[in-house]
């Protein structure tokens, strides 16, 4: 687990460019998002579920379920971690308790948004919308009783499928007031929407980006959104869904062959071993033993 975490996402925040932060499910996969450079990691709903419960993400995860997954995670890695919590799980008490514990968790920022329960992932048909006067008191509960005022909270809409674009961006202004430090305007549907998120509020607020292989929003890289003006980039589902198709490959190949013998190319379970840190966990077993 990184120490100060949210100081440690600011300052990336502050360097040119933008932060780049694909989707961990589990610790495993927290893991090799570090080992492979990324200086930041995205907990993520969609994949916390699938994880977790093997249920799609339509709102399933209670909040002390996402608290200790996210506590899991991060404490597996030395990078920050930026967890969905979803919609706050209740009412502005309940916000505030969840702020708490995911400061005890160990997390750089979270993710609050503005769907009503049971909620579900932001490229799914069938959302509802809480009405502003509901979510903005969260938002501000969230903001002003946060113990520690280096973590980040990030308000997201899910109203562009609802009540349109203009709409949404009219609901990201008012999120804007509450004192909230990003913006994610969640499932724009058109490169035009994309930049025109960036025009309508990118002087006034970091944006967020959020890329889901085959989801309402267009498909960009990381320079072209870079380039528009977006400070963070999240791929949530990009190790989940790669990891269901590679296990469901291996294990058709393992029921159809009975072995698993030159099924798993280039390395064996001690690999695995290594990437969770034995290593150094030996070494701080002989240390002591000695």
């Amino acid at each position: 687990m990184s120490q100060n975490p949210g100081v440690i996402l600011r300052k990336i925040m502050k360097k040119p460019g933008a932060v780049v932060a694909p989707g961990a499910y589990d610790g495993l996969s927290a893991r090799l998002i570090e080992e492979a450079g990324f200086q930041v990691a995205y907990q993520t709903g969609a994949g916390s579920s699938a994880a977790i419960l093997g249920q799609p993400d339509i709102g399933l995860m209670t909040m002390p379920e996402m608290v200790t997954h996210a506590k899991n995670i991060a404490g597996a890695i030395t990078i920050p971690l930026i967890a969905d919590a979803d919609t706050g799980y209740g009412d502005v008490i309940n916000v505030i308790r969840a702020v708490h514990e995911y400061e005890r968790a160990g997390v750089a920022a979270i993710q609050l948004e503005d769907q009503v329960l049971p909620k579900r992932c932001g490229h799914l048909d069938g959302k509802q919308i809480a009405p502003l006067e509901e979510f903005i008191p969260k938002l501000k509960a969230a903001v002003n009783e946060r113990t520690d005022k280096d973590l980040l909270i990030i308000a997201r809409t899910d109203a562009r499928a609802i009540e349109g674009f203009d709409r949404a961006i009219e609901r990201c202004k008012r999120y804007i007031e509450t004192g909230v430090d990003v913006i994610f305007f969640e499932a724009p549907q058109s490169v035009d929407e994309v930049e025109k998120v960036i025009q309508e509020l990118g002087d006034s607020i970091p944006l967020l980006s959020n890329q889901v292989a085959g989801g309402k929003t267009p498909s960009l890289t990381v320079k072209e959104l870079e380039e528009i003006g977006y400070k963070i980039i999240i791929f949530p589902s990009v190790c989940v869904y790669t990891a269901s198709i590679m296990l469901r490959g291996i294990l058709t190949k393992l029921k159809e062959k009975g072995t698993d013998h030159d099924l798993v190319p280039d390395g064996n379970a001690m690999d695995l071993f290594r990437t969770m840190g034995i290593d150094r966990w030996l070494e701080l077993q002989e240390k002591y033993r000695s």
